[in-house]
C-alpha cells in the first residue's frame, strides 16, 4: 500500500448517530422474537463513520453535522476529539435528540438497520454554508443521504465553487430520484446493489447488471461510478473506462455494518491525497474487508497501518 502523495483534507457533510446493536445467530422474521443476542452500544452514523475512516488513514477532517444537546451528543463530540478531529462544525440542536440507529446482525455479518434521524434531519443548508471555509481548504468533499436533498444540493454547490471533487454515498437508498442538476455536480457516486437499482431502475444482481447501472449513471453526468457488491467486491466505471471488477478480500465476516462507510471514507482519503483512482479504490476495498472482521461501526474502522499489516499477512500465507 503506497503512502500518500499530499495531505488529504476531507470535508464530510452528514449524519452522526448512536448505534444500538444486537448480534444473533439469525435475523428474526416479522413478528418473531429471537433470543440469545449480544448487545453493544457504539458510535455510528454514515457521515461520522466516513469522517473517522478517512482520519484513521491520515486525512485532516472537517465534519459538518447536527447532534442534540444530550448525553449522546456529548459522546459524539468526545469521540471526535479523541480522533484528533476538531468539532468546530458539529452543531448542537436544543430541540431534537441525537440520531439513533437500531441494528440487528446475524451470524454471517448481514444486518438490518432502522434509524431515528433526530437532529440529523434538521441539519440545514445554512449550517453547511456557515462552514464554507472547510470547503475552501479541502481537497475532496463527501456526503450521503442521511440528511436532506437540500443539504446535498448545498454541499454540491460549495464543492463545485471551490473546485474540489465530490463523493456521494447514496445511502440509505433514496425513495425519490436525485435531481439531475445535482448529479451533474457529483464527481464520484458509490451505490451498493440496492441503491444502484433505486437510482437507475436496473436490478443489480451481478457484474453485468452493475455495469448497466453504472453506464446509466455515467450518462447522467457523474464522472466515476463505483458499485459495491458485498462479498463480490466492487465494479469501477468511469467516463474513460466503463468497467473494472475488483474482487473483495476473502475474510471471515462478523459484522458488515460499516463496510460501506469504511470504503467511502478511505476512498475519500485516497482521492484527497492525490492517489490514482485505481489505487484509491484498492485502499477502500481493503479497508472495507478489514472492517467486516470486527464488531460495531466506528470500532471496526481500520488505520492505514492495520490495513497494510492485513495485506502483508495475506501475501505471506
Amino acid at each position: 500500500m503506497a503512502r500518500r502523495i499530499r495531505k488529504a483534507k476531507v470535508v464530510v457533510v452528514g449524519s452522526s448517530n448512536i448505534d444500538m446493536l444486537v448480534k444473533t445467530q439469525r435475523l428474526p422474521k416479522p413478528g418473531e422474537t429471537v433470543i440469545g443476542g449480544r448487545f453493544m452500544s457504539v458510535l455510528g452514523g454514515k457521515g461520522a463513520n466516513q469522517a473517522i475512516a478517512a482520519a484513521r488513514f491520515g486525512a485532516r477532517i472537517h465534519f459538518i453535522s447536527n447532534v442534540g444537546w444530550d448525553k449522546f451528543g456529548d459522546q459524539v463530540i468526545k469521540s471526535f476529539k479523541n480522533e484528533r478531529i476538531k468539532p468546530d462544525f458539529i452543531y448542537r440542536d436544543e430541540n431534537h435528540p441525537t440520531g439513533v440507529a437500531l441494528i440487528l446482525i446475524d451470524g454471517k455479518g448481514k444486518n438490518m438497520i432502522s434509524v431515528a434521524s433526530g437532529a440529523n434531519a434538521f441539519l440545514k443548508p445554512y449550517h453547511v454554508e456557515h462552514a464554507e471555509s472547510a470547503f475552501a481548504n479541502a481537497t475532496v468533499a463527501v456526503t450521503q443521504l442521511e440528511t436532506s436533498l437540500d443539504v446535498l444540493a448545498c454541499t454540491a454547490r460549495l464543492a463545485k465553487k471551490h473546485g474540489i471533487p465530490l463523493i456521494l454515498d447514496p445511502a440509505p437508498a433514496p425513495d425519490e430520484p436525485i435531481p439531475a442538476e445535482i448529479l451533474r455536480d457529483v464527481t464520484c457516486i458509490k451505490p451498493n446493489e440496492l441503491e444502484a437499482e433505486r437510482l437507475t431502475g436496473i436490478k443489480v444482481t451481478d457484474t453485468q447488471s452493475a455495469l448497466k447501472a453504472a453506464a446509466h449513471l455515467l450518462d447522467q453526468g457523474v464522472k466515476v461510478v463505483i458499485v459495491t457488491l458485498g462479498e463480490n467486491g466492487c465494479l469501477l466505471a468511469t467516463t474513460q473506462s466503463r468497467g473494472k471488477h475488483i474482487p473483495a478480500l476473502v475474510v471471515d465476516a462478523v459484522d458488515s455494518t460499516a463496510a460501506g462507510d469504511a470504503f467511502c471514507g478511505v476512498l475519500a482519503y485516497g482521492i484527497g491525497a492525490g492517489h490514482p483512482l485505481n489505487d484509491a479504490v484498492d485502499f477502500a476495498n481493503i479497508a472495507a474487508g478489514v472492517s467486516v472482521t470486527r464488531m460495531g461501526a466506528q470500532p471496526s474502522l481500520p488505520t492505514f497501518k492495520e490495513c497494510a499489516a492485513f495485506v502483508k499477512g495475506i501475501r505471506e500465507q
